[in-house]
């Protein structure tokens, strides 16, 4: 099993903090763009409803609309950034997701970042991204990677 890198960077507002951190994933950019972008690969990984759209300004809903925001820009298969709405917050809080090659063959190097999280949802947040958000994300992927593995090796037997 593939570990998710486990690198974070914390830094702290007055009321507000920033988090980033470095995920490795077993697939390419552009798979990992479509499982953050296509509403239907993200009910298949995440196993809840979503509506999502790579239309600028448009909304989005993620895990039955526990996360909710608005899109601001794409770069296809390099970048996402994403206003994430918290109730009753003044600043918006921004979401990047930005994919690079990553250092294993056939893997993705995706460099999160979150602003201006609210200090009593800091450390729920932390959680999320690396239990639930993530995590479902390498296990996606991890079964993907499984099953063409085994379908290879089947197809070879036949021949």
């Amino acid at each position: 099993m593939h570990s998710a890198k486990r690198k974070a960077i914390y830094f702290i507002n007055k009321h507000m903090k920033t988090f980033k951190k470095y995920f490795e994933l077993p697939t390419s950019p552009d798979q990992i763009y479509l499982a953050l972008t296509n509403p239907i690969t993200i009910q298949l990984w995440s196993g809840a409803e979503a509506q999502m759209s790579t239309e600028v300004g448009s909304e989005f809903s993620l895990f039955d609309g526990d996360i909710c925001g608005k899109n601001l820009e794409f770069e296809e298969n390099k970048k996402i950034v994403q206003h994430w709405y918290f109730e009753g917050e003044p600043e918006e809080s921004i979401v990047t997701f930005k994919l690079h090659p990553g250092k294993r063959p056939d893997s993705t190097s995706i460099e999160l970042s979150q602003t201006n999280i609210p200090d009593e949802a800091f450390e729920d947040m932390i959680d999320g991204w690396n239990d639930i958000y993530f995590a479902s994300l390498e296990e996606f992927f991890e079964e993907e990677e499984y099953k063409s593995n085994n379908c290879e090796k089947s197809s070879r037997k036949f021949k």
